[in-house]
């Protein structure tokens, strides 16, 4: 006789950075976005991010940084809370580069702006909100 209990679907709670610096790259993350730090090892390290999720700076290695644009990769999108305008996202864009970021020199598109965090991987600062968030 078959089960026809239905599996519970699969829930997201970590995303992992490859970096050559765990600790470097969680107070990068921890600056710009907040959270709490669950871990530290020098292997990884966990960050709890305000909202729900996890963050995981972990060590690589021979690490490399990814090229932008160019490499595969998934991304992170950062929703700026200064407001929904320009100035909104210049706001933003600054408080990131404060952190640590730097701008990357090929920009895609006008509603979003693409940085590099201190281990070079690129991530989007938007003042789009997705719906139901």
């Amino acid at each position: 006789m078959a089960d026809d209990t239905p599996v519970p679907p699969l829930r997201m709670v970590a995303v992992s950075l490859d970096c050559a610096d765990p600790g470097e790259l969680a107070r990068f993350y921890l600056a710009l976005l907040g959270g709490e730090i669950l871990w530290s090892t020098p292997g990884s390290t966990g960050i709890r991010l305000p909202g729900g999720g996890v963050l995981v700076p972990q060590r690589v290695d021979g690490y490399r940084p990814p090229d932008w644009p160019g490499s595969p990769l998934v991304h992170l999108d950062l929703t700026a809370s200064a407001g929904q305008d320009r100035a909104g996202l210049d706001e933003a864009v600054a408080q990131a580069i404060a952190a640590g970021a730097r701008e990357a020199s090929f920009q895609p598109g006008t509603r979003f702006r693409v940085l590099l965090d201190p281990a070079g991987h690129p991530f989007c600062i938007t003042t789009v909100i997705p719906p139901g968030l």
